[in-house]
């Protein structure tokens, strides 16, 4: 990923909380020499490895984890993302652009096909995912539904060897212009601007801290 040096997070806390609050990412491979691109849910495992390790599983019907062994893949997160109109800037010789935040972590896959090994990861999945449900939803114990859901997946395991993120959020522009920026984008309310503007007031902050 192109990452101008304005615009890099390498605070690894600060990415990790990031795959936890959009971990609904993008995992890409080769498959016949071609990109192949898959879109799950991915978790972090902070115990496992220096950067983290990510669990997830594809259907067995999904040719893309025949051939993803030895492979270097990429798993890409995106989060908020919205339009800048250089109207808001109130000065000359600006142009438009976007503000997004978006993680790439790079790694090799260690493939799961033991039930033990998958009914963990499906585990974790659902408590994952459940846990801010009003009633949480169990998988229960290990039964033939269970055992026959199990015989459809292949589960994986993705050491992360790299990860970088990019949170551009017009840092390349003085402080009072970036207030205008975050004050228009109050303005049109939607949630991937507000969430835009909360990240960009959080760096006008913590920047001003001596």
């Amino acid at each position: 990923m192109y990452i101008p040096p304005a615009f890099l997070e390498s605070n690894l806390s600060t990415l990790h909380e990031f795959l936890d609050r959009h971990s609904f990412g993008l995992l890409v491979s080769q498959l016949d020499g071609s990109p192949f691109a898959t879109h799950l849910p991915l978790l972090l495992d902070r115990t496992r490895g220096h950067f983290g390790t990510l669990i997830g599983h594809v259907a067995r019907t999904n040719p893309q984890w025949e051939q993803i062994l030895d492979q270097s893949v990429l798993a890409v997160f995106s989060g908020p993302h919205a339009y800048i109109s250089p109207t808001w800037y109130e000065a000359e010789r600006a142009v438009p652009t976007w503000n997004y935040v978006a993680v790439h972590a790079y790694g090799r896959i260690r493939l799961v096909e033991d039930d033990a090994g998958l009914l963990d990861i499906v585990r974790r999945s659902v408590e994952v995912y459940e846990r801010s449900m009003p009633r949480p939803w169990t998988l229960g114990e290990a039964d033939t539904f269970v055992e026959r859901m199990l015989k459809q997946i292949v589960g994986f395991r993705i050491e992360i060897e790299r990860i970088e993120g990019k949170w551009k959020l017009n840092q390349n522009h003085p402080a009072e212009r970036r207030e205008k920026v975050i004050r228009a984008l109050g303005e049109r309310g939607d949630e991937n601007s507000t969430a835009i503007a909360d990240l960009m007031r959080r760096q006008l902050a913590d920047r001003a801290v001596p």
